[in-house]
């Protein structure tokens, strides 16, 4: 789940204003005030292990994905997946969020709520799912295909993901955030995609969405330290048409302005002294 940038901060304060009205509680903790975190071998292995639990349950919800199934179904699939590690949904109740996974479908871009929508052949399903357990949080995102989909859907979804990949390279330690933005930007762009520039990745530990910022779009050299022991999330989100965003009346689902299909990929990675390491991996 990414968190908001700065640009465009009025329409982001009125729907946290919205969702505020309807909070409740959170298994995300409150009590973060900023800055970047440095986690300890022990709070690395916490970390690894809630990541461990987000994979195993993308790996489940991709094998689940057929024709017929429905949004709220993969939700519950998830959500029992989660549980039965020992761990908790860590998106349940975040500023009043209602389910256990993100579920967002075609042009829906991130932030879908899961309910009664039947997949359809042809369509494309994003899935974000957090989990929490000994107090860390993973944080991961997928998207599938729903049984035969059209080339351009299919080559969006791979190009994204290789764009995530891309990101990925350039988190080595002793570069900064800006080199990982502008390695995703670069690979997206070059290939004609829209990137979405207003939902952004996070750092990420015992909370959320920490400190820094990790924008998809960048410039060398630029932002933020990498350094060993910081964790973030890069999620790049690639649409077929323009950057532009709309956010929908449930005050949560972010579709494409132009209606076009978005594809979202997302890892929650480690920085070591030996370079990145990715701690939601998945089948």
């Amino acid at each position: 789940m990414r968190c908001f940038h700065n640009a465009g901060i009025e329409s982001i304060i009125i729907m946290v204003e919205r969702q505020t009205k309807r909070k409740t509680a959170s298994n995300s903790p409150t009590s973060y005030t900023g800055g970047v975190t440095i986690k300890s071998r022990r709070e690395l292995a916490a970390m690894e292990r809630a990541g461990a639990i987000v994979g195993d349950t993308l790996t489940l919800l991709k094998k689940s994905v057929e024709p017929g199934i429905t949004t709220g179904e993969l939700n519950r699939i998830a959500d029992r997946n989660i549980r039965s590690f020992g761990a908790v949904p860590t998106f349940m109740g975040y500023h009043g969020f209602p389910a256990a996974i993100c579920a967002s479908v075609n042009e829906e871009i991130v932030h879908g709520i899961p309910g009664k929508r039947a997949l359809k052949e042809g369509d494309i399903i994003k899935m974000d799912v957090g989990a929490t357990i000994d107090g860390f949080i993973g944080d991961a995102a997928i998207s599938v295909a729903v049984g035969t989909v059209s080339d351009a859907a299919r080559q969006l979804m791979a190009d994204t993901e290789a764009s995530l990949y891309a990101g990925i390279a350039a988190a080595q330690p002793g570069k900064r955030i800006g080199d990982i933005g502008a390695a995703v930007e670069g690979y997206a762009v070059a290939r004609g995609y829209g990137v979405v520039r207003q939902f952004v990745g996070h750092g990420v530990g015992r909370h959320l969405h920490e400190d820094p910022q990790v924008p998809n779009y960048g410039e060398p050299g630029k932002g933020v330290l990498l350094r060993p022991g910081m964790c973030i999330c890069i999620e790049p989100m690639l649409n077929l048409g323009t950057e532009a965003t709309t956010i929908l009346d449930d005050d949560w689902t972010v579709v494409t302005a132009d209606g076009a299909l978005s594809a979202h990929f997302e890892h929650t990675l480690a920085i070591t002294k030996d370079g990145p390491k990715i701690l939601t991996a998945h089948d």
